[in-house]
């Protein structure tokens, strides 16, 4: 049977899981069952409506909702026809899905509910190759009139009575399509221009799960909690690619809103999250700890540094004492244990943190749990995952060593060049940016990075935002501002320096930790921006700023910030859907704010 292409290693988990559970979906307060058989079947028969709407092999359809069920089948079953699938985010606002519809050529979008549907309805008459909208949640839309309009369940049926018809069309449909055809095109976050459309084929896939496997092993057994946008590789890469090697089950929370009690239902064994979801959980624990009883916080004050003594001896390599271990016994039975449960993450078997650099400190703090966090780096543009640190082997401010397959080297300016079977097709309409990052079989990666004897990749930044002060000193922003974010009550920083004497920040607050913190000191505020003008605040701040500089060298401290008066908005413009910061615009609309730094300290 064929495993070269992803229906077809989908069929193989069918055929060899049948009735076992792929599938649950949290609906009405109760986890509902969907089995390998009942997956195929809705693939299936979306993949045949979609040829009765007109979808041939090499047509792009886009994908524009939350992570559900039907995601899946919509993704599967594009591929199935040889289609190319085009994930949309769902916090997109219209202009930016406007974008990825009309440069993919998408002539359907999938859209999840009422939500998605009205803001393609708003950008339809600008979008000409667009021919259908289908709905995967009609409630509310029951009287829309709009003749471009058709439920997914609809699509279904059509494709049920084609199979009824003739049995041997979708088996036909398959052996068409070709391990070097394209499978999914992922737009980038586009921190520094227009997103770019990467295209990714069926080929590249199956060789990521071949490379990643080897030293990521998941099985049948592994549960994990799908959350992150499906249209970013991270999120495919866990809730599709990786189930459809293992047969492991993808669990859906019932909305955003109720990820953590998802978590906490089905206590995933295999973990992805990005650092600002791993910063998230950290501050979570310090302040619910600073509302504790006093024997809590005496006791979680008592346990902590056993973990953290604990850690340190595990990830230095040293033996561990008796002693220590009896401290750390102790500690898992009072506090850590209780920790790791509150966070969904007692039965957590690989923990991953990748898409962006996370601080040491925070991986500091889960290793002090118990949990054993690995950070790891790759890209889009090659499917996925290059590199991570394996289990037992992590080494703090790396991001491990290559996955099987993959190469890596330092040009002479610093940049990580990457070569492996699953680096990408190229980029959609866009030949000039393919050549520029793919030159003589090595990815371009942009980042900046050394490799250790050992063969550990270190990022240092992105190529293109390392700073340079007017003293010819090179700074890495991005481990500035991890640090920083380290603080329970800084949700985004954003270091500036580059041709200036001194470096400063714009720091945005974490506003439900930082009114908690202003409603226990009584102070009376009623907006985001009255109490981020509070000197209380900005006295907190300071304190946060200045324990966060005792970590680098003089050079390399805060001097002067600013506390942003608003939150950092998608919507604006000034970070990605995926929450990465668009720097370039962040320092052009708040110029004013950052040039008065350096005025004041003239």
């Amino acid at each position: 049977m064929r495993t070269d292409t992803l229906p077809h290693l989908f069929l193989e988990k069918v055929h060899r899981f049948g009735d076992r559970v792929a599938l649950r979906e949290k609906d009405l307060g109760l986890w509902q069952e969907i089995s390998w058989n009942n997956y195929a079947r809705h693939v299936r028969h979306f993949a045949l409506g979609l040829t009765q709407l007109g979808i041939h092999h090499g047509d792009h359809v886009s994908i524009f909702g939350n992570n559900k069920p039907e995601w899946l089948y919509a993704d599967l079953a594009i591929q199935s026809i040889g289609g190319i699938a085009v994930g949309i985010y769902p916090t997109n606002p219209s202009a930016e899905a406007k974008y990825v519809i009309e440069h993919s050529d998408s002539r359907i979008v999938v859209c999840d509910d009422q939500e998605q549907v009205d803001k393609v309805l708003e950008i339809k008459h600008e979008l000409p190759l667009l021919e259908k909208i289908i709905i995967m949640d009609m409630k509310g839309l029951r009287n829309y009139s709009e003749p471009c309009i058709m439920s997914f369940e609809a699509v279904e049926e059509l494709g049920e009575a084609i199979d009824q018809a003739e049995p041997r069309k979708y088996d036909e449909l398959l052996d068409s399509i070709r391990p070097e055809d394209v499978a999914i095109m992922v737009y980038t976050s586009g921190t520094t221009g227009p997103p770019k459309g990467a295209m990714i084929s069926h080929d590249n896939v199956i060789q990521l799960i071949k490379g990643q496997s080897q030293v990521l092993p998941q099985s049948a057994e592994d549960e994990v909690v799908s959350y992150l946008p499906l249209c970013h590789v991270a999120e495919r890469m866990m809730s599709v690619f990786m189930p459809l090697g293992s047969g492991s089950t993808v669990n859906f929370a019932e909305s955003v809103d109720t990820v953590v009690l998802a978590m906490r239902e089905v206590m995933p064994t295999f973990y992805l999250a990005v650092p600002r979801i791993w910063e998230k959980m950290m501050a979570s624990i310090q302040i619910k700890m600073k509302d504790a009883t006093p024997i809590k916080k005496k006791i979680y004050h008592l346990a902590l540094p056993w973990g953290q003594a604990m850690a340190e001896t595990r990830l230095t390599g040293r033996p561990i004492s008796l002693g220590l271990r009896l401290k750390y016994a102790l500690a898992n039975i009072l506090v850590l244990r209780a920790l790791r449960k509150e966070l969904g993450l007692s039965r957590v078997r690989i923990a991953l943190s990748g898409a962006a650099p996370i601080s040491p400190e925070v991986i500091k703090f889960f290793h002090g749990l118990g949990i054993e966090v690995l950070e790891g780096w790759g890209m889009t543009e090659e499917t996925g995952i290059a590199t991570f640190n394996h289990p037992g082997e992590v080494k703090l401010g790396s991001v491990g060593r290559p996955i099987p397959g993959v190469e890596l080297k330092i040009a002479e300016d610093g940049e990580i060049l990457l070569r492996c079977p699953h680096i990408f097709v190229g980029y959609w309409k866009n030949q000039e940016a393919t050549a520029e990052a793919i030159q003589n079989g090595w990815l371009h990666t942009g980042d900046v990075g050394e490799i250790d004897a050992q063969g550990r990749l270190s990022i240092t930044d992105r190529k293109k935002e390392i700073i340079i002060t007017s003293g010819g000193k090179n700074i890495s922003p991005s481990e500035l501002e991890n640090r920083l974010k380290c603080s329970p009550y800084i949700n985004e920083a954003v270091v500036i320096g580059d041709q200036r004497k001194f470096l400063s920040a714009l720091i945005q607050i974490e506003y439900d930790n930082v009114a908690k913190w202003a409603q226990e000191k009584r102070l009376a505020f009623t907006t985001f921006r009255s109490l981020v003008q509070m000197d209380e605040v900005k006295k907190l701040i300071s304190e946060e700023v200045e324990q966060a500089n005792g970590d680098f060298s003089q050079v390399e401290r805060i001097k002067k910030f600013t506390l942003l008066e608003k939150e950092l908005d998608h919507d604006d413009g000034e970070v990605t859907a995926t929450l990465k910061l668009r720097r370039r615009e962040v320092n052009k609309k708040f110029a004013d704010l950052i040039e008065s730094m350096y005025q004041e300290a003239s």
